[in-house]
């Protein structure tokens, strides 16, 4: 028991050394300053990293993401295919869906890139009629009085469109099986305006004084100043050069020039009567606006309705589509009644709108897959060499829109640079500057949750939900008779990332560092004045 006493009585860290034997200098006081102000300095870094909270944590863990499908929010501007032959199709594994509608919108741009008008929701392109079914004739059939359908080159086609008021030609390829159906019904239609204008020629000759003569060829001339409309055809296989300068983007093109300007393209139901419906629109359109009454295609219709045996006027029709016989009228009809309400659609001038902004969304499976724009279209063969698939993304990103403004606005911890990882294609342009090229995009698609600072339980996945991406882009190179296309391929990840905020310092951790910041710093700095005193003194000796 005594021993214990006395082992305790002599237990003692903190003994006192009399003021006798210390030796105060001036470099030790210089020294103590130094030590108190880093002291204090450390102390409030401390303090202000204490009190500062949370610190951002990444987890990465397997992705436990359930859905099924992703969303794919778009806005892309093709800047050289016109809205009527983009399409959007969406590949993957689990299926394959072609021209996408639901959820995309269209909108037609001018040669400046200018948003010109709405061009409609993303509709399934309309199935027409490529070919008249009453005319039975074949092409060499109806070439053996002589072909009425005249064939233009370059030179041909300028000479034609300043001698005639109307010049309907059709750009065709050899090759293109459309234009090959197309063929008769067109030759057709070019007798139809020659009968007209031989009609209109031969009454008025009859009121001619008796006994004037007149000769074939005054006929002619005649019969070629009364026609009501010049159809004629290129071949653009031959004559490709004209065709390039016409902007000629897919097989048949059937385009209307008036007063020798660029009027309009055809693209209702390839029927004589059709046609002729259509050009007499223009016409009275035309016409009307010039104060003149003269029209010579409705002579035309009739002649026309006289050969193909149809009974019903041109305005039944217009007005009671279901009293003919065929239900591909219908369209026209109500096409023919929107123009009539709506005359400002018969001054579009299809040359001067380039592009088209493709906006909206898409559902996607939630598996490797791709989406991509490309020209196509169910009546024309698209001209490959003329296809061209320059893009500009405004907006590409995948998850809710609002992601990126609900984590904004509610401060999660997010690591800096987060909102380019997001969307990183945003406002890029990829230009095609050779023909049979195209850039593809290839997407690694990682989910990103937060962790809710107002969930108490914080558990994962109560906060938002957002996707990273990791984006490269290639120039792609195609064979000539494949159509080119911007493709957008997509992978999801099986990692997720989750972002969290970190409170890792507790009370008894800034106490301890506190005395380490004080212990430390005594104990460095005592080290450095005995080093720095015993020098001297070794060399005072």
């Amino acid at each position: 028991m005594a021993r214990s006493r006395k082992w305790a009585s002599n237990l003692d860290m903190y003994r006192k050394v009399p003021m006798d034997l210390l030796e105060g200098t001036k470099r030790g006081s210089i020294i103590s300053y130094v030590a108190i102000f880093t002291m204090i300095i450390l102390f409030f870094m401390e303090t202000i990293s204490f009190f500062a909270g949370s610190t951002l944590q990444t987890d990465v863990s397997l992705d436990n993401n359930t859905d099924p499908k992703l969303r794919v929010n778009i806005n892309i501007t093709m800047m050289d295919l016109r809205c009527d032959y983009a399409t959007v199709d969406i590949v993957s594994p689990l299926g394959t869906s072609l021209n996408v509608t639901s959820h995309l919108s269209k909108f037609s741009l001018d040669a400046r890139g200018l948003r010109d008008r709405f061009h409609g929701r993303n509709m399934q392109q309309s199935d027409i009629l490529m070919h008249d079914e009453l005319v039975t004739d074949t092409l060499e059939d109806l070439h053996v009085n002589g072909e009425d359908a005249v064939s233009l080159d370059s030179e041909g086609l300028e000479d034609a469109r300043e001698e005639y008021v109307y010049v309907f030609v059709d750009f065709y390829a050899s090759w293109c099986s459309h234009c090959k159906m197309l063929a008769p019904t067109w030759e057709v239609l070019a007798e139809t305006m020659t009968e007209a204008a031989m009609e209109k020629v031969d009454e008025t000759f009859q009121h001619l004084e008796k006994g004037h003569d007149y000769t074939t060829k005054e006929y002619n001339e005649a019969v070629k100043v009364e026609l009501p409309v010049m159809v004629a055809k290129v071949d653009c296989v031959i004559h490709k050069q004209l065709c390039l300068d016409s902007q000629i983007f897919a097989y048949p093109t059937l385009r209307l020039f008036a007063e020798g300007k660029s009027a309009a393209d055809y693209r209702g139901d390839r029927t004589v009567l059709e046609m002729i419906h259509w050009l007499a629109h223009v016409e009275e359109f035309h016409k009307g606006q010039i104060g003149e009454e003269k029209y010579g295609v409705l002579l035309a219709d009739e002649i026309a309705r006289e050969h193909l045996e149809i009974e019903e006027t041109r305005e039944e029709m217009i007005e009671k589509p279901e009293a003919v016989t065929g239900t591909h009228h219908h369209l026209w009809a109500e096409t023919m009644r929107k123009h009539r309400i709506r005359k400002k659609a018969e001054q579009w001038d299809d040359e001067r709108h380039a592009g088209c902004q493709i906006s909206g969304f898409l559902w996607v499976d939630r598996v490797p897959g791709n989406f991509h724009i490309q020209a196509r279209s169910p009546s024309h063969d698209i001209e490959v060499h003329m296809t061209n698939v320059s893009h500009e993304v405004h907006e590409l990103s995948f998850g809710d829109p609002n992601s990126k403004r609900l984590i904004k606005a509610k401060n999660f911890a997010a690591p800096p640079g987060f909102d380019r990882t997001i969307a990183p294609l945003n406002g890029n342009v990829y230009i095609n500057e050779k023909k049979h090229e195209a850039f593809h995009h290839y997407l690694k698609v990682v989910t990103t949750e937060f962790d809710d600072p107002y969930d108490n339980k914080k558990k994962k996945g109560n906060g938002p939900r957002a996707y990273q991406l990791l984006s490269s882009s290639q120039l792609s190179y195609y064979r000539p008779d494949i159509v080119p296309e911007a493709k957008f391929s997509y992978d999801p990840s099986p990692i997720a990332v989750y972002h969290r905020k970190a409170y890792s310092k507790r009370w008894y951790d800034y106490i301890t560092n506190l005395m380490a910041i004080i212990g430390g710093t005594f104990t460095v700095i005592g080290m450095m004045e005995n080093t720095i005193n015993a020098a001297i003194s070794k060399k005072r000796r």
